[in-house]
């Protein structure tokens, strides 16, 4: 009961957030939890160093201002060549604050996992208002989002009831093939949910939830986004057993913590990104 009271409030607020929110709403949401994932990161970071016999040095105060600062240089103002230069400047800051600090042996580890963490988690989030704000961006994050959900949610129940061969055991041992495919297909048939109640929505004037591309596109952007979901899903297990932790924390009751809930979505988003440049660039339409 935790878990689905936990479930049902996120997705509520996140909806919310979505159809009535303002761009400045969504941008300070995902900062937000980019902070708290950030956090449980360095906790995470942390204690693979101590597994190691090592300290890390990386201060949470740097973890906090170059997560805002990812966030400050993609709004309306700032052009998007301040990234890169933002983000190197970041890393001599920590770069510099290790090498006077640190271990010599661990100023280009501490560093690296600093510079990754940004990376990681700070930067794929803030394409969430970026996503937003793109034309018929609602759709496009609700579509995204439901992609994310449905798959992990047929991959956890399906997957445990038939799956018996294992899909990466040395990362995830729960996870099977069977509960792999039937996350992609439950990201398939959630698409197409998505898009019949856009189509019933646009028959009666309303555009909350337009999508123009063809149904065929729409279902192989959700094997897409399904199969960078599940890729993103292992990758953070991989960290976490490096760890030697179960979950990235205990904020959600019933889901662990912040990073558990979005690891899917820190490479589903990067993911869809690229393919609305590439479709963009191609001419292939919107979506």
């Amino acid at each position: 009961m935790k878990r689905i009271f936990t479930a049902t409030v996120l997705i509520l607020v996140v909806f919310a957030l979505v159809f009535f929110g303002q761009f400045w709403m969504i941008t300070l949401f995902a900062a937000i939890v980019a902070e708290l994932a950030a956090y449980e990161y360095l906790q995470l970071a942390a204690a693979g160093a101590e597994a190691h016999g090592a300290k890390l040095c990386i201060p949470i105060w740097w973890m906090a201002v170059g997560t805002v600062l990812a966030f400050v240089v993609t709004l309306p103002g700032f052009p998007v060549e301040a990234q890169l230069p933002v983000l190197s400047a970041l890393t001599l800051v920590l770069f510099a604050w290790n090498g006077f600090r640190s271990p010599l042996n661990q100023v280009l580890p501490d560093t690296a996992l600093g510079l990754f963490g940004l990376i990681y988690i700070a930067y794929p989030l803030t394409l969430i208002p970026m996503l937003w704000k793109q034309e018929d961006g609602p759709a496009l994050l609700v579509f995204l989002l439901v992609c994310v959900w449905a798959g992990d949610i047929a991959a956890l129940y399906i997957g445990r009831a038939f799956g018996r061969r294992k899909l990466a055991p040395r990362l995830s041992p729960g996870k099977t093939w069977v509960g792999s495919v039937a996350s992609i297909l439950g990201s398939m048939v959630a698409a197409s949910l998505v898009v019949f109640v856009s189509n019933l929505l646009i028959a009666r004037g309303n555009t909350a939830l337009h999508i123009a591309q063809p149904l065929w596109q729409s279902l192989l952007l959700a094997a897409i986004l399904n199969i960078a979901a599940q890729l993103g899903d292992l990758l953070e297990s991989a960290i976490k057993r490096g760890a030697g932790v179960k979950d990235s924390g205990t904020l959600l009751p019933g889901h662990g913590g912040i990073l558990d809930r979005i690891d899917a979505l820190l490479l589903a988003a990067p993911v869809l990104w690229f393919i609305l440049l590439l479709k963009d660039y191609y001419g292939l339409g919107r979506f």
